[in-house]
């Protein structure tokens, strides 16, 4: 980013649906998925809405335009007494990659999760994913799990 350009990270808002919806096509996009109008919908109330188990979303701005979102929740772990933070969905718009917004994103839920009283804030990405990877190897730690799923 330029010095004449200022990046604050914010709350989702429910005027935010349809440059949240552009960014997350985008996003989903990239790891070649599509879904349907439904899921788009029911996800963005979810994001917006009050049950302990919907999911929270903040967007990064960039002189007033949304060019980033993270999706990310809190659950309970087996092997801790406090709640673990998931953070599901990180997205950049390719015109401001490299320039902190991912990183600023990152950090912003760190903080909601230190907030919540839940230190322990993890992530999932693909192996070939090597932009993002170079990030998350100077904010993160990588573990050895790998993921399985019901096929």
């Amino acid at each position: 980013m330029s010095q004449d350009e200022t990046m604050m990270v914010r709350a989702l808002r429910a005027g935010d649906g349809h440059v949240w919806k552009e960014l997350w096509k985008d996003y989903l996009s990239f790891y070649e998925t599509s879904l349907p109008d439904a899921i788009y919908t029911s996800t963005f109330a979810r994001l917006l809405g009050d049950d302990p188990r919907d999911f929270n979303a903040m967007v990064a701005e960039v002189d007033g335009r949304v060019v980033g979102l993270v999706h990310y929740l809190f659950h309970r772990h087996a092997w801790k007494v406090e709640e673990v933070c998931y953070l599901q969905d990180l997205y950049a718009s390719p015109d401001v990659r490299g320039k902190g917004v991912g990183r600023a994103l990152i950090e912003a839920v760190y903080k909601a999760a230190d907030a919540h009283g839940a230190p322990s804030v993890y992530w999932l990405t693909q192996e070939f994913n090597d932009t993002a990877r170079q990030l998350y190897d100077r904010i993160g730690v990588v573990t050895p799990f790998l993921k399985y799923q019901r096929p």
